[in-house]
């Protein structure tokens, strides 16, 4: 028996098919295998919410071992999960292959399929996570939905408050009247004329944040890639479900995965790239939908074409030189690289991308924000997702650095409130996506400068 492994993690499938999985009993002897591994390491003890629910749980118990906790105790440990991924991927040294075989976050994501199978997850838990069908119903009433979850209407947000269990002082994305597919059927773009990646062609999956919240990423990544020769293509077809997984609904994500396999497999047929726009959904095309999935070869096939923008734009810098044309930014950049981005095992390519800017100043800061996509909004948890983000914010004062990104839109937001709590004087204005910097570098509009 080693130690701790040196080799590379490995995933397994998720057996969500096998009755075995939703086992009530099998789940609780799996988490007290796992949780008394964790107990012995407490390597994770200062990376999110869980670890310490757990070393609490058991340091308070009779026996000040895992004996002694009540299994119903154990929900609060995996509710505190958000499933960044970053135990399995940058701490835990039981990961598979060693014989200890920990995988954290999945083994959180299987209690949660045992709730969602048993009717416990809630009404509007359900409902937000239904990001494609909101953007749809907010977009012909987006201003009105804009004016009713801003943080100052104190008539709305004690009402979401109450109804949603959406915390009141929570900021939350604004929705877009014009979506990007809108965006680029109004404005068609072709590549340069002669420039120095002429030829390769890219799909942009819009994704649900990117096509009804914020267009200006995708305007931004249209814009740079049609600079450097790119041809581009931007679908939407549906969400990716990674909203689903974390309530636990697999089976909801199975069929999204097919849904949107079946739009995007065609143009890898014909040549394309396929870049998705958010992290979040860039992993779970690339690694969550074959774990998912690991007998659907489309799904496979389709996971080895995928993606995230700031490692397509690197890697195109490396093969062929970016066009020129960029100016120096007015100031330097903390660059927060999120949690989804970094699971992603690519390295840090935003901070890359960003570099390719003459004279440019990137500070990165590799910390976990605290938001957490849902999580973080929370009524019951987003005070705690500020307190895990609280290091990120620090950084970002002590870098003292005109501009904030970072690759998750709603990271960057939630720290900004974070550097508020701290010090509001030295609080930019707004968050940005590195997207956007690399655009405004080349003079390239994207509608929200």
């Amino acid at each position: 028996m080693s130690e701790g492994s040196l080799e590379a993690p490995i995933r397994h499938p998720i057996r969500w098919n096998e009755p075995e999985f939703l086992d009530p009993d099998a789940i609780d002897a799996e988490l007290r295998r796992v949780f008394d591994i964790c107990h012995g390491c407490r390597r994770c003890f200062n990376l999110c919410d869980s670890f310490p629910r757990l070393f609490d749980l058991i340091d308070d118990s009779e026996t000040m071992e895992l004996d002694s906790v009540d299994s119903a105790d154990f929900k609060s440990v995996v509710d505190a999960c958000t499933l960044c991924d970053m135990c399995f991927m940058t701490k835990c040294p039981y990961v598979p292959p060693h014989e200890f075989n920990v995988d954290f976050p999945h083994l959180m994501l299987r209690y949660r399929a045992m709730e969602a199978a048993g009717g416990e997850v809630g009404f509007a838990e359900k409902e937000l996570a239904k990001t494609d069908r909101n953007g749809k119903l907010a977009k012909p009433m987006a201003g009105l939905a804009n004016w009713a979850t801003e943080t100052s209407n104190r008539l709305t947000r004690p009402m979401m408050e109450h109804i949603l269990k959406v915390h009141r002082d929570a900021v939350l994305p604004e929705y877009q009247g014009r979506t990007l597919l809108d965006e680029i059927r109004a404005a068609p773009l072709r590549a340069e004329a002669a420039p120095p990646a002429a030829g390769k062609k890219a799909v942009i999956y819009a994704t649900c944040f990117g096509n009804y919240n914020n267009p200006g990423i995708g305007l931004a990544l249209r814009g740079i890639l049609a600079r450097n020769g790119v041809e581009t293509e931007v679908v939407h077809p549906h969400c990716c479900g990674m909203p689903l997984l974390e309530k636990g609904d697999i089976a909801g994500v199975a069929k999204n995965a097919k849904t949107v396999t079946a739009a995007l497999l065609p143009y890898v047929d014909k040549g394309y790239e396929v870049i998705a726009l958010i992290p979040s959904c860039a992993l779970m095309l690339k690694f969550e939908w074959p774990l998912i999935l690991p007998d659907d070869a489309d799904v496979k096939r389709l996971s080895e074409h995928v993606s995230d923008p700031s490692e397509y734009i690197v890697a195109l810098a490396k093969a062929h030189g970016l066009a020129d044309g960029m100016k120096p930014l007015d100031g330097g950049v903390s660059m927060h690289l999120a949690c989804h981005a970094r699971a992603q095992n690519m390295g840090a390519k935003a901070v890359e991308m960003l570099k390719l800017i003459p004279d440019a100043e990137v500070k990165p800061i590799e910390r976990c924000s605290g938001h957490g996509g849902q999580w973080g909004v929370m009524k019951e948890t987003f005070e705690t997702g500020l307190k895990v983000g609280r290091p990120v914010a620090r950084t970002a004062l002590k870098n003292d650095l005109p501009y904030v990104a970072s690759e998750c839109p709603l990271a960057g937001d939630h720290i900004l409130q974070g550097m508020e709590r701290i010090d509001a004087d030295k609080t930019p204005a707004r968050a940005w996506h590195p997207l956007e910097l690399l655009a405004h570098a080349y003079g390239i509009e994207t509608g929200k400068e």
